[in-house]
Parts: structure tokens; sequence; C-alpha cells
């Protein structure tokens, strides 16, 4: 398969994992106000996730490998899995995707007239936080570790169930509920990263905090997706 169609599979897959995942937590999540029974909450938004990831890998998977992700890139990197030489312009596809897929979902939230951004509170537009803007009130270094481990565990559960002797057509639903898991577990800690993709695209529009805090859901994520990749290489070999 050529690189502009990989990258614009990954750009498509990116924009759906984040209009579908921070769409349903920004315009679902609280619809009609606590306590309504059409409003989604948590579980309603980490099953979006899962299902976006599900949908995306096996329209996506043949095509770019649905990675959808820069840390999952560079930690199928450190697995052996993909060529080095890709990264830079799989990262650059995934941002860019997640961006405009922000860009979108601002525009539809903002034809509610009620709709506002205010960047002081934790989870503003689906981003991402520590400390006053994580939904628990979880500091710093509990939403490192948090980031850190779940992303690890996610590259295991990728590089395991794409392995050459993993049942056959199954890996996007693995995938697809290892995200929806790692979200019920995390979305109250950092309101669940483990994509610095993800994270950027909403960041970009939600104000200064939510971009001050940006670092850690690029350098936790990447080095949990490392830590996955190396450990599930030595794991899976078969040596």
């Amino acid at each position: 398969m050529s690189m502009g169609k990989r990258l614009t599979a990954e750009f498509l897959g990116t924009f759906w994992l984040v209009l579908g995942g921070c769409g349903s937590a920004v315009l679902a999540a609280n619809f009609g106000g606590d306590g309504n029974p059409l409003g989604i909450g948590f579980v309603g938004v980490a099953l979006a996730f899962g299902l976006t990831v599900l949908t995306g890998a096996y329209a996506f998977g043949h095509i770019s490998g649905a990675h959808f992700n820069p840390a999952v890139s560079i930690g199928l990197w450190a697995g052996g899995r993909f060529a080095g030489k890709d990264l830079v312009p799989y990262i650059v596809a995934q941002v860019l995707g997640g961006i405009f897929a922000g860009f979108i979902l601002l525009q539809i939230a903002q034809g509610n007239p009620n709709f506002l951004i205010d960047g002081s509170q934790a989870g503003a537009f689906a981003s991402n936080g520590y400390g006053a803007l994580s939904p628990g009130g979880y500091a710093v270094a509990a939403a490192f570790l948090c980031e850190v481990v779940l992303t690890a565990v996610f590259l295991v559960v990728i590089m395991g169930a794409t392995h050459g002797r993993a049942p056959a057509g199954f890996a996007p639903i693995a995938i697809g509920l290892a995200l929806t898991l790692i979200h019920l577990i995390s979305i109250p800690v950092t309101n669940t990263s483990v994509n610095p993709a993800r994270s950027t695209a909403v960041a970009v529009f939600a104000g200064s905090g939510a971009l001050g805090q940006l670092w850690l859901f690029w350098v936790a994520p990447i080095l949990g997706a490392m830590i996955g990749g190396i450990a599930y290489k030595w794991i899976g070999n078969d040596k």
C-alpha cells in the first residue's frame, strides 16, 4: 500500500477516534444534566472510545495497521513491528487528523447557544489533566503512573492480538475492549489519554490550562508504549 494511502488512513482513523470518543464526552456524557437517563456517563464514553478503535481498525487496519495514536506507533517500533522511517509521517498524520476532529467537534458543540469551554474546569472540552484539571483531583505523579502503566498494557494487548499465532480477525475486538477497560479505569484520574494525538486534538481548543499540562500526555503514553512494546517483544519471542 502506498504511503499516501497509509497516511490518509491514519488521518481518517484518528479523526474518527477523536470525533467519536471526545464527541461522546462533550455532547452526550452529561446530556440533560446530572441524573438524566439520556446522558451516557463514564461508561458510555469508555464504550465510545473502544468502539471507534474497533470500527476504525476493521476499516483501516489492512491499509495502515490502524495505529491512530503516536504512542502505539512508537511502541510498535520499539517492539520490532514498525519501521522507524515511518514514525514521523504517521505521527504527523495522526495529530492532524485529531486536530481536525477537534475543530469539527467544536463547530458542532457551538450549535448549542449554551455551550461554553471553561478551561479552569477538569475535562473541559474532553481535555486531559492532573491536579486541579483531573476529574478526581489526582496528583501529577498518580496521573503519570496511570498513563504509563495503562499504555504499556495497551501495547501488550495490541501486539498479542495481532501476533501471527493469535486467532485471525479478532484483533480489533480485543483492542477495542482493552481501550474501553482502560477508560473505565482512568477517566477519573486523567480523563484518559493513552494517546498523545487525542490529547492534543482537544487541548488546542480547551485553553492554556490543558495546553500547559499536555507534556504529560505525550511523555507518559510514549514511555508506557515503549515499555509495553519491548516487553512483548521478549515475551512473544518463540526463541
